[in-house]
């Protein structure tokens, strides 16, 4: 079904369901903290060691799931985001040092859950269709943290407030939670390690995690590419809110909060179909070019176009969307990404996806991390071309990464003759 493994339907409607929970709060925490007491710098500082924490959770996730199950390793994340998500409303509010700890703690739980699915398809799903079945995980991401984690807090906020609505994520990972334990099926016994690997063996594999990064120079030059092309998806959420919707740092009141959160879940319903589509087109056309044009060459255009379009257009919604559609567009071109890593070590695909993981942690952390350096000495439209600029860089770095892809390259990366590259695709 379009390249969706049907053996994990019920895995994706796990994760769509789980991440809707998860995104409650990333269109609007970063101004409740601010209404509450806190300066922006502060807001900054807890997304940026929040996704700190996010990093280092993900890069440990990779070889976890091979090494002790991907299946048991999802459902100990949804129990640990449930608790510490309790402890961070209940406990965590109260102090400024409590909401970074705890909020951050809480930032071990989702790559648990998201992360270990990833692993689940690459041990379910051959490599000439990964491409398309990282397009379905990353459609059901952002139908989950994007678009319904927008669209419903959108609504909630304005009627219980944000305070409120905080809590109401709890019912959705819950639900996304009960649905892998009782619903998702384990990996196929020919590729699960967690029945084989035994004593050293579990050691081995989980320094591997690590290893592999000084021993394979394209998973290396992988992370580096995995980092910046989602920078902004993770920066834009923290600083977005304050420069469209506040003065605070140096923008203006140019939307209301639930136009932001609007415009927001509007990207993500695009990115919906798009990740799905644009996993098919890499699978069948090449995962690189695809990546290297569409992906960071469009990316640079949409970060210029949210920084500018209210600049020179004022408080065009209009205007607010084309640009998010540009976003949308590019920013689901990267999905192939789940794919490159596995293909460049697929003798030890948990420690090439927790290579991966540790890029797309990083990428949390880095993005806000930029922006919350950045703002106070470049502004918000400084901090834009910094992201233009490090979109450039990836273009770049593209030219160097050769993965083997089935039917498109050899098997040391380089590009079959057209001829055999349009048999594949037709």
């Amino acid at each position: 079904m379009f390249g969706m493994p049907r053996r994990l339907l019920f895995g994706y409607l796990a994760l769509a369901v789980f991440m809707t929970g998860d995104g409650f709060e990333l269109t609007f925490l970063s101004r409740f903290l601010v209404e509450s007491g806190f300066t922006p710098t502060q807001a900054g500082l807890v997304f940026t060691v929040y996704g700190l924490v996010v990093a280092i959770s993900a890069w440990t996730t990779g070889v976890l799931a091979e090494v002790v199950g991907a299946k048991r390793l999802m459902v100990l994340g949804g129990v640990l985001w449930m608790v510490l998500h309790v402890l961070f409303l209940t406990v965590g509010l109260e102090s400024v040092l409590g909401t970074i700890l705890i909020y951050s703690l809480r930032g071990v739980a989702y790559p648990l859950f998201m992360y270990s699915f990833v692993v689940l398809i690459a041990q379910s799903v051959h490599p000439s269709r990964l491409a398309s079945a990282m397009g379905w995980f990353w459609a059901s991401f952002s139908l989950g943290i994007g678009v319904m984690g927008a669209y419903v807090p959108s609504l909630l906020v304005p009627v219980i407030g944000e305070y409120a609505t905080l809590w109401a994520s709890l019912p959705f990972v819950a639900a996304g939670t009960l649905m892998c334990a009782f619903l998702v099926p384990g990996a196929p016994p020919e590729t699960d390690l967690s029945q084989k690997l035994h004593g050293a063996e579990r050691t081995r594999e989980l320094l591997r995690g690590v290893t592999i990064l000084v021993e394979n120079r394209q998973i290396a030059l992988s992370v580096v590419i995995r980092v910046l092309c989602n920078l902004t998806l993770y920066a834009f959420p923290m600083m977005m809110p304050l420069y469209l919707t506040t003065g605070e740092i140096g923008g203006a009141a140019w939307f209301s909060l639930p136009e932001w959160m609007m415009l927001w879940a509007i990207m993500n319903t695009i990115t919906i179909g798009a990740n799905i589509v644009w996993g098919r087109l890499g699978d069948r056309y090449g995962w690189m070019r695809q990546m290297r044009w569409f992906g960071f060459g469009g990316m640079a255009l949409a970060v210029l176009a949210f920084a500018y379009v209210p600049v020179w257009f004022g408080p065009s919604f209009a205007l607010m969307v084309v640009a998010a559609v540009i976003f949308a567009l590019s920013v689901t071109a990267f999905v192939p990404m789940g794919a490159i890593f596995p293909a460049l070590a697929p003798e030890h695909r948990g420690a090439a996806i927790s290579a991966h993981n540790l890029a797309s942690g990083l990428t949390t952390f880095l993005g806000p991390g930029i922006a919350t350096l950045l703002l106070p000495v470049l502004g918000p439209v400084g901090v834009c071309w910094v992201f233009a600029a490090l979109m450039l860089l990836g273009t770049v770095t593209t030219f160097f990464i050769h993965p083997p892809q089935p039917g498109i390259t050899t098997e040391t990366g380089r590009m079959l003759p057209r001829r055999e590259r349009l048999a594949v695709a037709a």
